[in-house]
Formats: C-alpha cells, sequence, structure tokens
C-alpha cells in the first residue's frame, strides 16, 4: 500500500502576525485542522484521493475565513462570483466552474461536470444551469454576505482598484478572511487527485476568471504529482505553475520538493505573489511560498497533523 497524504491551504499573501489575535489565529487553526480531519476520515478509510480533496475543500468553502464558498469576495458589482476545480489524477479526468452563484459547494459542482459531462469547464449562467438540473444544494445571497467582505468591496471601490482580499492596505479588521483553498491527496493505492476552490478578487470586473478553474494553471493532478495553487491567479496562468511541478518531475527528473519550490521561483520572477501545495505518490509533501505566509497544513502516514500560517 502507498504512503497516503494529505496537504490543504487557506491562501497565501500578506498574513501579519502583529494584526493576528490569538483567538483569531486560533479559529484559523481549527478550520484547517478540521478540513484535513475531513480529508483524513477519507483516506484512513483506505477511500479515494478525490473524494477526501472534496471532502477537505467543501468543509473549506463552509468555513467563512476563507475566500471561498461562504466566505467569497465581492465582485465590483457587489455579487459572488466563484470558480472550483478537481483533478483525478490516475486518469486524468477534471471538471471545473468558473463564475457560478448561489452554489454552496463549487467543487462538488466542478466534479459533477467532469462525471456527468463530456466537458472540462463551464461557465456563467450555463453552469448555474447544470447546478440545478444536478440538484447540488443553492443558497441565497444573504448566505454568502459578510460585513467585513463587504467592507473590503467599498474600500476597493473607493481607491479604484482590484485586489487579493489578502492584500495590503485592505480595509477589513484582522479577521478578514483570507485567500483561495485547496486541497491534493494520496490515497492507499497511490492515486492522487487536486481540487481548489475561491470567490476570486475583491472588486474582480469584466468577467475576470483567474488561475483555480483552468487545468495545468491552478489545479492539476497526474502520475507524477498533485498540485493547488493560491495567490495572483494571472501569474500562476502565465507560468502554468500547477502543471510546472508536475513537467520538472516527469522529465527533469527532480524531486517533489525541488519541482515545487522551483515552480514558485518562476512567480517570483515574473513577479507574481503566491504559493501552492503538492504531494505525489510516495506520500510526499511540499509547501512551498514566496509571501510572508501562507495558511497551510498537511497529514501524513502517521496521522500527525502539522499546521502553519507564517513563513520561516
Amino acid at each position: 500500500m502507498a504512503t497516503v497524504a494529505l496537504a490543504v491551504h487557506g491562501g497565501a499573501g500578506t498574513i501579519s502576525k502583529r494584526r493576528m489575535t490569538p483567538a483569531l489565529e486560533a479559529e484559523y487553526r481549527g478550520g484547517l485542522e478540521n478540513a484535513l480531519r475531513a480529508g483524513w476520515d477519507v483516506l484512513h478509510r483506505n477511500g479515494s484521493s478525490m473524494d477526501a480533496v472534496e471532502a477537505a475543500v467543501s468543509w473549506l468553502e463552509d468555513f467563512p475565513l476563507f475566500n471561498a464558498g461562504r466566505g467569497s469576495v465581492f465582485t465590483h458589482e457587489g455579487r459572488v462570483e466563484m470558480d472550483a476545480a478537481i483533478m483525478d489524477g490516475r486518469t486524468r479526468e477534471a471538471g471545473a466552474v468558473a463564475s457560478v452563484c448561489n452554489v454552496q459547494n463549487p467543487v462538488q459542482l466542478a466534479r459533477l461536470v467532469m462525471e456527468r459531462t463530456k466537458h472540462v469547464l463551464l461557465a456563467g449562467e450555463g453552469a448555474n444551469q447544470f447546478a440545478q438540473q444536478c440538484g447540488v444544494k443553492l443558497q441565497p445571497d444573504e448566505y454568502f454576505f459578510t460585513e467585513h467582505r463587504w467592507r473590503q468591496l467599498i474600500d476597493a471601490r473607493n481607491a479604484d482598484r482590484v485586489q487579493l482580499d489578502h492584500s495590503e492596505g485592505l480595509e477589513a479588521p484582522p479577521a478578514a478572511s483570507l485567500g483561495t483553498v485547496g486541497a491534493v491527496a494520496c490515497d492507499s493505492y497511490g492515486y492522487l487527485a487536486a481540487a481548489t476552490s475561491t470567490g476570486g478578487m475583491t472588486n474582480k470586473k469584466f468577467g475576470r476568471i483567474g488561475d483555480t478553474p483552468l487545468i495545468g494553471a491552478g489545479t492539476y493532478a497526474d502520475g507524477a504529482c498533485a498540485v493547488s495553487g493560491t495567490g495572483h491567479g494571472e501569474y500562476f496562468m502565465r507560468g502554468v505553475t500547477a502543471y510546472d511541478v508536475a513537467a520538472r518531475m516527469k522529465h527533469g527528473g527532480v524531486s517533489l520538493a525541488d519541482a515545487a519550490q522551483a515552480s514558485v521561483d518562476v512567480l517570483t520572477e515574473l513577479q507574481g505573489d503566491g504559493g501552492l501545495i503538492a504531494v505525489d505518490t510516495h506520500g510526499n509533501v511540499a509547501l512551498p511560498f514566496n509571501s510572508e505566509g501562507m495558511y497551510r497544513g498537511f497529514v501524513t502516514g502517521d496521522g500527525k497533523m502539522n499546521v502553519e500560517i507564517y513563513g520561516d
């Protein structure tokens, strides 16, 4: 049997320790730990890596302190539009959705795209129609409203800027939600999977879609590794970052750790902010980032959970 492993993230960027109260830090850590438990419960029962990443990300989507699902940021028009993707490393099948509204768990809808259609990515009104057709759980607009998110939007509108929800200068309390969420896993059969979900960028306009639902940019899994990214999506798209990790392993013969770090180094060269989580078929885990911090956690074969927020 393979060495099982699971990693999750809740966003990377400017995460200031001086603005973090002990109670708030405990809440963030608790959220990551609960997501790890949700995924680990699947792996511990010899469940699939696909089920594990879906369970972990669904939990994070329901947790309002991260920028996905319930905690998503607002667009310029004051709407919540969400993106998500999931990929099966064993078959390289994938499903993704972009700009969906009122879906409680976009990652679950992304999996249905993979399993019930011949497509990979559905967006906008068509994706919303598909959600209704599949009977996924929908929520009213009020479910996605959080006061600090609304203040972030007003601040961004006044400054005429589009921004990551963890950027400096945000008009938000220390409890502001931070970042895209994701999970990667290796199950007991050695199969890999990745899933990512996000609310995008505060005050985004013109139908902007980031890297999260783009296979190879923010989400990727194959026989070498599974990757989920978080940060400024435009740079992940330009660097094809998630696939870049796998390509370095397969074609360059380098380790997971070295490949993941090299891909983040490319982001740095492009002046992009972010990080990623990755696992391979041996249960190795890599969590590099080039920002001040990244909400992250992992658990391997010994069942011990490790959760971190800040850089070294």
